[in-house]
């Protein structure tokens, strides 16, 4: 059984050694949850709260495999199958992780054995030999039943790839104005959830005129509204690909986990781990998209195929509190790559298509 390798914050870090737990100086925000946590955990256990897999689609390239997962303790879903109850996004926040737990990996017909962290969350890589496309690794735990979790390997002959924003991207959400931002993420049904128009017709065009292309969405929500994303950009006919969230919540040395620094640490992995991809990045003008793509292209310009930049109408905005983009269509990158702005996917498929992107 090999001993897979764990990693934070986009980088390899040697295994904890079996049977010993890393602990380390956590700041006093993350005790406090860990102190809550336990104080919880007994009672709802006794009240039938059951260990459960949330997996995650995977991703990686032949030869190894990153795999991400969390263990949680959650209610036991008493609806009727079949039956199309309305989500609202409280419900994605009503567990508590398992934390520390033991898990085994069997990923090409090989096991491997690897330990969530404190908020139950498991990303690592293992070695394993899978065929170009999807496929699947099983995750199980003690007393809880196995789940397939969906990767993605990259065949080494693929140049392109398209790595997309979801809010305000794909999904209209009018982040970061907080008080519509929790009433989008915790009250709205996910079902009421508003595509932006055109964007996934786009990507379906891009994956087709790039045979093998992968499509990885990079957002700073936290995991737990994963199903809902996925379920969403299924709904609404998004190319499937690999979700890269981030966990809301105190970290072993903040309050709270920075939402820039997750993306800037994630674009900087995928250029260390696909070095011959070049990237379309797609994300809007409403939040720090740009800025971190600049940076991306200008200290990696040779992983950038270009930057498609969906254009907020000024009430939109408004709500995503920016000031209204002024007009233009494109313009150059900070190192030459072809820099494009509209405000729906068709306008940016005219625009990818007419600089020879497509």
């Amino acid at each position: 059984m090999a001993v897979a390798v764990d990693v934070w914050q986009g980088w390899r870090v040697p295994p904890t050694p079996a049977g010993q737990l890393a602990v380390p100086n956590l700041h006093r925000a993350a005790r406090i949850e860990d102190a809550v946590h336990q104080l919880v955990e007994r009672r709802l256990r006794r009240t039938g709260w059951r260990v459960n897999i949330v997996a995650y689609t995977g991703y990686g390239a032949p030869g190894w495999v990153r795999v991400m997962c969390r263990v949680l303790l959650g209610r036991p879903d008493t609806r009727q199958r079949g039956r199309l109850d309305k989500v609202r996004g409280w419900r994605s926040f009503t567990t508590l992780p398992n934390k520390h737990v033991t898990v085994t990996i069997e990923a090409g017909g090989v096991r491997h054995e690897t330990r969530a962290d404190r908020s139950g969350f498991v990303d690592t890589l293992v070695e394993a030999d899978l065929p170009p496309g999807w496929g699947t690794v099983r995750l199980s735990v003690p007393d809880a039943e196995p789940v397939d979790a969906p990767v993605r390997i990259l065949d080494p002959e693929v140049k392109f790839g398209i790595i997309s924003d979801i809010d305000d991207t794909v999904m209209v959400t009018a982040l970061p104005r907080p008080l519509l931002a929790a009433w989008n993420t915790f009250v709205l049904d996910e079902h009421a959830r508003n595509a932006v128009p055109g964007m996934a017709v786009l990507y379906e065009r891009l994956v087709t005129a790039h045979p093998g292309a992968p499509v990885f969405y990079l957002s700073t929500g936290a995991w737990n509204v994963a199903p809902t994303l996925t379920r969403f950009l299924s709904r609404h006919l998004y190319p499937a690909g690999p979700l890269l969230l981030t966990d809301w919540g105190p970290t072993a040395d903040r309050w709270f986990r920075s939402g820039r620094e997750h993306k800037r640490v994630t674009l900087a992995r995928m250029a260390k781990e696909f070095p011959d991809v070049k990237w379309l990045l797609v994300g809007d003008d409403g939040q720090h998209d740009q800025e971190i793509y600049r940076e991306f292209a200008a200290a990696h310009p040779e992983n950038v195929a270009g930057v498609a930049i969906r254009r907020l109408s000024p009430t939109q905005a408004v709500l995503a509190g920016s000031l209204p983009a002024p007009a233009g269509s494109s313009s150059a990158g900070p190192v030459g790559q072809k820099w494009l702005s509209a405000p729906d996917g068709a306008g940016l498929w005219q625009l990818l298509r007419d600089a020879g992107l497509v």
